[in-house]
């Protein structure tokens, strides 16, 4: 989804406010991280619609389907079919279906359907005390990053980047989630590295790009770059100080990629963490005009004089395989090596 449509306008908002309020918001203390229980078969998974209308009742039954074949049961939210315009019904509506599965303590994790936009909208209706009583998993990507970001810095809880509902539940992916979330493993994340053309000599697909090489430790944050940078300012975003940043993105011009880093950096985010890591961001195409910045040009402009381990070409994206990152758990990242290493089980 283009999520041009929704997000331009809030994008393009006066750094010199979000300045303001950014800083305002990091000076509170993170809460201690908070690990909700691993996932078991037999085990109830929670589908619900905090972003985007999902139009069609099939696609509803093959998210449903996808969790069954996992050995999971399966509740749906009452919103789950509800739209208001481009969103899954009202804001009050498509939280209070969050809330109540949080407080029931039949469902063992939360798991959105799809992503698109309107997370944010619903973040002020969510009940972040019910939430930290209750921690469970909370597992998506795309326009869910500001729910991911949201319920961490408001309670603790270690949430999830990795397949929505709709989304890639490949046998490559699957793998990290039933290590991450199934076994309570401390993963190393790498790249796959087998060849995908019998005539290749060396890895073509999959391949990472060094920024800075080096190793870094810190507490993981990041997600979408769109939704990310739309949330700056508020009191739903993660204090910066020793993490390690992740980022992704789709369908944007590369110059809305330059103008989303240049706000993380004026609002002294950039300056504050550890370590960095692209994802992928397919579709991201030079767009109207004669010339444009490459997406690595980009990078090397705001990212490596910070003189920190970075790179990019990771497994997160909308297009690509992806794994499970624990958003909120440390981590050790190898920048050379284009892995993070889990320094923790993310559940319990």
């Amino acid at each position: 989804m283009d999520r041009r449509v929704f997000l331009g306008a809030l994008t393009s908002a006066t750094v010199a406010g979000v300045l303001s309020r950014t800083r305002a918001a990091d000076a509170v203390q993170s809460p201690a991280p908070l690990r909700p229980k691993r996932l078991a078969a037999g085990d109830t998974v929670a589908l619900v619609a905090p972003a985007s209308a999902t139009f069609q009742s099939m696609d509803v039954d093959i998210a449903r389907e996808s969790l069954e074949a996992l050995g999971l049961k399966v509740k749906i939210g009452g919103h789950i079919l509800a739209r208001h315009g481009y969103l899954a019904g009202a804001d009050k509506d498509r939280a209070a279906d969050i809330n109540g599965f949080f407080a029931d303590s039949s469902v063992h994790a939360v798991l959105p359907i799809r992503g698109g936009w309107g997370s944010a909208r619903a973040l002020p209706y969510l009940d972040y005390d019910s939430i930290r009583r209750n921690p469970k998993i909370l597992l998506g990507f795309s326009d869910i990053t500001a729910l991911l970001l949201a319920v961490h810095a408001k309670t603790g809880l270690i949430t999830f980047h990795g397949p929505n509902g709709m989304g890639r539940w490949d046998a490559w992916s699957l793998e990290y989630l039933k290590r991450v979330l199934f076994n309570a493993e401390q993963v190393t994340m790498e790249n796959p590295r087998t060849m995908t053309d019998r005539n290749s000599l060396v890895q073509i697909e999959n391949r990472i790009r060094t920024l800075t090489p080096g190793k870094a430790r810190g507490r993981l944050l990041g997600g979408n770059l769109t939704v990310l940078t739309t949330i700056l300012g508020s009191p739903y975003v993660p204090s910066w100080d020793g993490a390690v940043l992740f980022v992704e993105d789709v369908d944007e011009d590369l110059y809305r990629i330059d103008r989303m880093f240049t706000q993380l950096k004026l609002v002294g985010a950039l300056d504050r963490i550890r370590g960095f890591i692209f994802g992928t961001c397919a579709e991201c195409g030079p767009g109207e005009g004669f010339a444009s910045l490459t997406l690595e040009e980009i990078l090397i402009d705001h990212i490596k004089p910070l003189g920190i381990p970075a790179w990019f070409g990771a497994m997160i994206g909308h297009q690509t395989p992806q794994w499970t990152l624990p958003v909120g758990a440390n981590v050790e990242i190898d920048a050379g090596k284009g892995t993070i290493a889990m320094l923790d089980p993310a559940v319990r």
